[in-house]
């Protein structure tokens, strides 16, 4: 596999094999500023801003019984290169699901593999509709054909992160508490989003402190 040196990499695939896409990271940078005043005020006023700033976790998240992604049916060798795109596309879309679900696609109709073409396709994850800037690179070797793929947005799904929390602490949670993430939802790709989590251990209590869910490409991630 061939990889750009950028934030976009293009990936080589077959006319009926993979098309991976690349994902632009999002830096999220927090400033802070002093406060006037005494210093038991300025204390009290930044005791009072955390709280607010907490989320209510009041969701739990027990241990998830869902499929993870199932392997969706190849189309023939002989199928239109736009059909062998939208193909590629579904995969990746489960991937950031993390779970299985219905999806459909659709690319533009009559495209081909020729370096440099733009193309807009877009996909959807139990009906929530994500576009996709594509554009198509080198060929190399026979019938490997290089692009890249950027979704315009990432899904979030709630048994998503229920198996991400489960899986990373495989054995020693008991369950899990967020501020009521959807069943579905479009977020920001690689972005820290508004829903938060508490994972609690076997034996522990809650303590009410949070970390961020994030949308990457391939599926939710807690930091």
């Amino acid at each position: 596999m061939k990889h750009a040196q950028n934030n976009q990499p293009t990936h080589p695939f077959r006319r009926s094999g993979a098309v991976a896409f690349a994902a632009v990271t999002l830096l999220c940078l927090a400033a802070t500023t002093g406060c006037g005043g005494s210093d038991d005020g300025g204390k009290d006023k930044k005791a009072e801003k955390s709280e607010q700033a907490k989320p209510a976790l009041k969701q739990r998240l027990d241990q998830p019984r869902g499929k993870d992604p199932q392997e969706l049916p190849a189309p023939p060798d002989t199928a239109p290169f736009s059909d062998q795109l939208t193909h590629e596309l579904r995969k990746r879309t489960l991937d950031m699901a993390g779970v299985d679900g219905k999806t459909t696609g659709q690319c533009p109709k009559g495209i081909e593999s020729k370096k440099g073409t733009t193309v807009t396709c877009s996909t959807t994850f139990a009906g929530q509709r994500i576009d996709w800037q594509v554009t198509i690179g080198d060929k190399a070797l026979m019938s490997l054909v290089e692009y890249q793929a950027t979704p315009t947005k990432g899904i979030l799904t709630r048994e998503g992160v229920a198996k991400l929390l489960f899986g990373n602490y495989k054995g020693s949670i008991e369950y899990a508490l967020c501020n009521d993430i959807p069943e579905v939802v479009l977020v920001p790709l690689n972005a820290q989003t508004s829903y938060a989590c508490e994972t609690v251990f076997k034996g522990k209590e809650p303590t009410g402190a949070s970390t961020p869910i994030r949308a990457t490409d391939s599926g939710p991630r807690a930091f």
